[in-house]
């Protein structure tokens, strides 16, 4: 699936993976195409401005570390980024029921009027 595709709900996305704890951003990556099935599988490009613009909000922190003599920088949520991704969830239940009226297979057509 193309980055662009996300557009809107990568942020929900990148709170969702940190939810389960503090991931440095190889990781992130890695959750995401571990959790998708392979589906997402999204360059740093991608990962590493959207982990920033979430930093910058406030929604995320981040921390340098060394692991086996290696730097790295690990992102955790903030309480503001537990209650951004509460109100993600909730806009997705919304959005995915309300395109599943138009979307959805068991649906019958409705006859025009």
């Amino acid at each position: 699936m193309k980055a662009q595709a996300l557009h809107g709900h990568l942020d929900a996305l990148l709170l969702a993976v940190l939810e389960g704890g503090a991931l440095h951003g190889y990781a992130i990556i890695e959750a995401l195409k571990a959790r998708s099935g392979g589906t997402l599988n999204l360059p740093t490009g991608t990962v590493y401005p959207a982990l920033r613009r979430l930093e910058r909000a406030g929604h995320v922190e981040s921390a340098w570390s060394t692991v086996n003599g290696r730097e790295r920088r690990t992102y955790q949520l903030t309480g503001s980024g537990h209650r951004a991704l509460t109100g993600e969830r909730a806009n997705w239940h919304e959005l995915s029921a309300t395109v599943g009226r138009f979307l959805g297979v068991d649906q019958p057509p409705q006859a025009p009027a």
